[in-house]
């Protein structure tokens, strides 16, 4: 039998409703100051030439052989996403936070990459209380004797165990992905059975999909110029699929004209391979450190709590 208490409607917006608005309010202060601090004042960022990595560095992550590095990756994160207790979870966004320590991750990608998540597990963290089903021993906050409106306190701890695992894995993507660079990457996801073409299309994708974007801001600009302005008619469909059809003849005369490029410089179906494949001794204890640290928390949370 759950527990129901029994709390008056005026208090829902003053123990619900606010700290989720000023937590919102808080998330789009965040996701401002990231963006100024990725674009500087009056500088626009050269999507030409995108970066493949966030530097290079000598860290320890920074010298792992790439192939046991995505193997833990995938194994660790396995580990994290089957944890079902709030602490164990807790501890792993630890581990995570003393793999960017290690690797020395630029703060500013860091909390780029958890504001991607905010929306969400923003919307995890308040559906999730109101909807999941009463079970016995279960407390529930019953606001003005509306049944829909029942705030269960284990849906709450259910989202916020959700939610940590999410950002324990997101933040070790971080340092385990911007620690080699993304042909590197690819090269070693080659070596461990994936198509060299699916990795070659995935390296000429992410390098012309800006070039790509670029373009349209290009040819969205110069349609404003010439005031063409959004509304709901026939006019405006007109225009949007004539520039989505231009778009895509530019795209495609630049793909030909980059293939060609290419055949001229020698390629035969296969890139220079990136980097050096060596697998030490220090590879296999760091891999095998890591497993077992999703080991201990998969043990913690399924023995001990």
């Amino acid at each position: 039998m759950a527990d129901i208490i029994h709390i008056p409607l005026w208090q829902l917006p003053l123990l619900i409703l606010m700290p989720l608005g000023c937590i919102g309010a808080g998330v789009i202060y965040l996701r401002r100051l990231t963006h100024g601090k990725q674009l500087p004042r009056g500088e626009d960022p050269d999507w030409s030439v995108p970066p493949l990595a966030d530097g290079m560095g000598a860290t320890l992550l920074h010298r792992w052989d790439v192939r046991a590095k995505i193997l833990t990756l995938l194994v660790y994160s396995f580990a994290v996403a089957s944890l079902r207790n709030l602490l164990p979870a807790l501890f792993s966004i630890i581990l995570s936070l003393a793999a960017m320590a290690i690797a020395r991750v630029s703060a500013v990608r860091l909390l780029s990459r958890l504001l991607a998540l905010s929306g969400f597990l923003g919307m995890l963290l308040v559906l999730l209380p109101f909807t999941v089903p009463a079970h016995s021993g279960d407390t529930i906050f019953l606001f003005g004797g509306i049944h829909w409106l029942g705030f269960n306190v284990r849906g709450l701890l259910l989202a916020v165990t959700i939610a940590e695992k999410a950002v324990a894995i997101a933040l070790l993507m971080e340092p385990f992905l911007a620690t080699a660079s993304l042909p590197v990457m690819l090269n070693g996801l080659a070596r461990l059975g994936l198509p060299e073409m699916v990795g070659q299309m995935v390296l000429l994708s992410y390098r012309y999909v800006h070039v790509f974007l670029q373009e349209a801001r290009r040819m969205a600009a110069g349609m404003r110029v010439r005031g063409f302005r959004k509304r709901t008619d026939i006019h405006t469909l007109y225009a949007v699929a004539g520039f989505l059809g231009m778009l895509f003849v530019r795209s495609f005369e630049r793909t030909e004209r980059v293939f060609d490029a290419m055949h001229a410089r020698g390629y035969a179906g296969r890139f220079p391979e990136q980097g050096e494949f060596r697998l030490r001794g220090r590879d296999i204890l760091l891999a095998s450190a890591w497993i077992l640290a999703g080991g201990a928390l998969i043990a913690y949370d399924r023995i001990i709590l």
